[in-house]
Formats: structure tokens, C-alpha cells, sequence
């Protein structure tokens, strides 16, 4: 399982790289690899306010559906548009080309709430 050193992670199985005041937002390789092959992304739009720990889209799998929860609050500035036609890039690429959308942070003190790398590591060995 990959678990990027660079990234604070929610238990909720959302990854996030922090650009500045930009929290950039995707699912785990976990997480990917525990739905199975993903067959749709449903984002937030542009400009939509996000809340830690609230609902701000889904996946798809051919198993479940499941809900994707923001781990920091804020405002989206971008959207990842090229997961509407590729979310298999989700299982394929799941810290590169499948981030989900940016965040403007409205509190970066959230962050501390965040999983580090090796706290992650050892919630994800206990499921």
C-alpha cells in the first residue's frame, strides 16, 4: 500500500497536500484498492463552500458507492474535470492524476486534526 510521507490523511480515507493556503484532495490507494475499480466521480462544483468532515461528492465502484468527505473547510477552486471522463485514474494514479479538487482553506488549523503518514499507516493495518 502506498502511503506518500508529503500528505496528512483524514480517517475517512481522504489524502491532502497542502499547497499554501490550497488543500489539494483525493481518496488513499486504500481506499481505492478496498471499493475496487472506480466507474464514476461525482465533484463539487467550482465556488461550492466545503465542510470538514461533510459530504462534497462520491465514487462509484462496480461494489458500493460510497461518499467522499471533505478533511478540511473551505471553498472549491478547482475541480479535477478529467475524472468525469477517466475515474479509473482513481484506482491507477490515486495521489497523481486523480486528486479530486482544490480547497481554499478557511482555517489551516484543521490540518491538525489530520492523520500523519505513519498514523495513517497504522489505522489502515487495523481494518
Amino acid at each position: 500500500m502506498n502511503i506518500p510521507k508529503d500528505l496528512k490523511y483524514s480517517e475517512e480515507h481522504e489524502w491532502v497536500r497542502v499547497e499554501g493556503n490550497v488543500a489539494v484532495v483525493g481518496i488513499t490507494d486504500f481506499a481505492q484498492d478496498e471499493l475496487g475499480d472506480i466507474v464514476f466521480v461525482e465533484l463539487p462544483e467550482v465556488g461550492d463552500e466545503v465542510t470538514a468532515d461533510d459530504a462534497f461528492g462520491s465514487v462509484e465502484s462496480v461494489k458500493t458507492v460510497s461518499e467522499l468527505y471533505a478533511p478540511v473547510s473551505g471553498k472549491v477552486i478547482e475541480v479535477n474535470e478529467a475524472l468525469a471522463d477517466s475515474p479509473e485514474w482513481v484506482n491507477e494514479s490515486p495521489y497523481e492524476k486523480a486528486w479530486m479538487i482544490k480547497v481554499e482553506m478557511k482555517d489551516p488549523a484543521e490540518l491538525n486534526e489530520l492523520l500523519s503518514p505513519d498514523e495513517y499507516e497504522k489505522a489502515t493495518s487495523e481494518e
